[in-house]
């Protein structure tokens, strides 16, 4: 079942101890070498998920970010911006990789600790261009600025965190004067991402092995929030790339999923709707007889007779 990539998903999946506080009210932060955390993967690549949390990279080394409609490529020296919003697949071009990047939750960069509305911010909104190409002199400046940050989380100074937390707010505001990096694909490309990138989200829900196993994303608005484009836009792209709607897609799959375990389980009509994302039992039925002609229960006994 497809489900947000946390911050504890970030640190076990790297071989990196969880933090004691990463689960407190005071929010969590932390800052990482970019050479350092590329040689604990075994590929550089970051598949395409939405995050739970907010992440600043200072770049070095050529890169591609593809987002749902867009591909960003990242040439020399960068600094990128990520959300929770805007779900991403980040690709290395290069082995060699340097630089720095930090990890926050919405609570350590709250507004009364900071002042700042991060969802407020142009940086963080979908449909963006969160990428920013940056000269020598630049990523010079920017790298100072992190490496005061990376001593200051070392430090034992009482109020570090209020000053780490003035140096995030710095970068940020210098992220927003930058000229954001253009997108360079063609629409078909584009097309043929998001199709792909919804088949994979939706396919990603499949095998449901519990019957406490529950769909996460059942609507086209549920996918086109998770892809980060507009349900209009996600229904134009797949009608011209399947022939289908949306609807009718996640439809057929969750119907097909349905026959599946109406033959292969034991479970009860109950425990199949619920783990298939229906509220009400009378729901999925009306659902499976609109599209096979027989309730779930009569199904279930001629599949098995």
């Amino acid at each position: 079942m497809q489900s947000l990539f946390t911050l504890r998903d970030f640190y076990s999946n790297h071989g990196l101890p969880i933090p004691e506080n990463i689960g407190k009210d005071i929010g969590h932060f932390n800052v990482f070498k970019i050479d350092e955390y590329m040689a604990r993967l075994k590929s550089g690549e970051m598949r395409y998920d939405r995050r739970s949390y907010f992440k600043i990279s200072l770049i070095n080394g050529r890169n591609r970010a593809e987002y749902a409609d867009k591909v960003i490529h990242i040439e020399n020296k960068a600094l990128l911006f990520a959300s929770p919003k805007i779900p991403y697949h980040y690709v290395p071009q290069d082995k060699v990789q340097s630089g720095y990047f930090c990890v926050f939750t919405d609570t350590f960069l709250s507004k009364d600790k900071s002042g700042v509305i991060l969802d407020n911010l142009p940086l963080f909104q979908p449909g963006g261009y969160p990428i920013f190409n940056i000269s020598d002199e630049d990523y010079a400046e920017l790298e100072q600025l992190f490496k005061k940050i990376d001593g200051e989380l070392s430090s034992d100074y009482a109020y570090k965190f209020d000053l780490i937390r003035a140096y995030v707010v710095e970068l940020l505001h210098l992220g927003q004067k930058l000229h954001p990096v253009q997108a360079l694909e063609n629409n078909k490309n584009a097309a043929t991402r998001i199709t792909d990138l919804f088949v994979e989200l939706l396919e990603r829900q499949f095998p449901i092995n519990s019957p406490v196993q529950r769909l996460g994303l059942k609507t086209a608005q549920d996918f086109a929030e998770r892809l980060a484009v507009h349900a209009n836009h996600l229904n134009k792209v797949l009608k011209e790339t399947t022939g289908s709607t949306t609807t009718a897609i996640i439809h057929s799959r969750i119907f097909e999923e349905a026959k599946i375990l109406l033959n292969n389980t034991d479970w009860n009509v109950s425990e199949i709707a619920f783990s298939l994302g229906f509220e009400e039992v009378a729901h999925f039925s009306n659902f499976f007889k609109k599209h096979a002609a027989l309730s779930p229960l009569h199904y279930r006994t001629g599949a098995k007779v």
